[in-house]
């Protein structure tokens, strides 16, 4: 069975790696993971650095877009409520069989 590790732990570990104050071999004994694995997740950590630094009003934009997307899903659902309780009322049955 695979280990799993939280993103916290391998944020961790990996960031000792990138400071280099011990090797691969050391920080894998020491947390008891497979030197391969540390590499993949320092390289990992280095390849998705930068989007640490998205800018403020870049993710205003997606969160405003986002909220208005769970605004629009709430009003579809409301609506698709009000006509599958009307069409119960009149006695019409949805059922395909």
């Amino acid at each position: 069975m695979r280990k799993k590790y939280s993103p916290e732990f391998k944020a961790k570990v990996a960031l000792e790696l990138i400071r280099e104050e011990k090797t691969v071999a050391q920080l894998a004994s020491e947390y008891g993971v497979h030197p391969v694995m540390l590499q993949r997740w320092k390289k990992q950590a280095l390849d998705n650095f930068a989007r640490l630094f998205v800018g403020e009003e870049q993710w205003e934009t997606s969160k405003t877009q986002y909220e208005k997307r769970i605004e629009e899903l709430y009003a579809e659902v409301g609506r698709l409520t009000t006509q599958l309780s009307w069409l119960k009322k009149k006695g019409i049955s949805l059922d395909q069989g």
